[in-house]
């Protein structure tokens, strides 16, 4: 298979004062492209760390991470937004909507930074939003929606730059379960359609559905995984 991420021995210190916090300890992990990962471990185990610096959000203070066999610590801020922009789709646990856009402009919104024209972005945004069952909400303001209803608009604003790579931080954290059963079907859909997807969380019920695990403990990965659960979710 094909590695789309290699990452070969990542730390990240942080000083605090006199102390300095280890967040990842020497992080070695490939993951195929169309994989399907969870990030596991407790508050403090490195997990968002490390999604951050998959996410090109953070850099690593030593190791090296190559991302579609490019070296990401020899690319300027320029190409590092570039790749943010188009190689990968973020999806937090706050949403992080436009409050006075409509659902339609939230989903829009990256595009602008792509160049696009303003009717050929309308249009696909529109078209993302069908696919992730919000067609009929698409004029809607975040605080006319649900819960459940605005991450829908995240994700479907994570996916609308066709990106290779989803990244979701603790997705459904703000979710009732049967609202996070539904959002982790999405999540299967998009993964089942060609996108390798990231999924960090400390709920196992949420792990299940990926089909490996890594769990991490105090900055290092304490297990790798393939999950037969995920597998049949599949």
């Amino acid at each position: 298979m094909e590695k789309i991420i290699r990452l070969s021995e990542i730390t990240k210190y942080y000083k605090l004062g006199t102390v300095v916090i280890k967040a990842l300890n020497g992080v070695t992990l490939d993951v195929d492209r169309n994989e399907y990962l969870a990030l596991m471990g407790p508050s403090g185990s490195g997990k968002s760390t490390l999604m951050n610096i998959i996410g090109c959000l953070d850099t690593p203070t030593s190791g090296r991470y190559y991302l579609n066999g490019t070296s990401v610590d020899s690319m300027s801020d320029d190409e590092l937004a570039e790749v943010r922009n188009k190689e990968i789709g973020f999806v937090f646990q706050t949403f992080n909507l436009l409050p006075r856009l409509s659902a339609l402009e939230n989903v829009a919104l990256p595009l602008v930074y792509a160049g696009m024209k303003k009717s050929e972005r309308l249009n696909r945004a529109a078209d993302v939003l069908e696919q992730v069952g919000l067609g009929d909400r698409m004029d809607h303001k975040p605080n006319e929606l649900s819960g459940g209803q605005r991450q829908r608009v995240a994700i479907a604003r994570a996916l609308v730059t066709r990106p290779s790579i989803i990244l979701a931080d603790e997705p459904t954290g703000n979710l009732d379960t049967k609202t996070s059963m539904e959002i982790m079907e999405l999540f299967d859909e998009i993964h089942s359609n060609g996108n390798t997807v990231i999924l960090v969380t400390h709920e196992p019920d949420i792990a299940e559905h990926a089909r490996r695990v890594v769990k991490l403990k105090d900055g290092v990965v304490e297990k790798d995984y393939l999950n037969p659960v995920g597998e049949l979710a599949g």
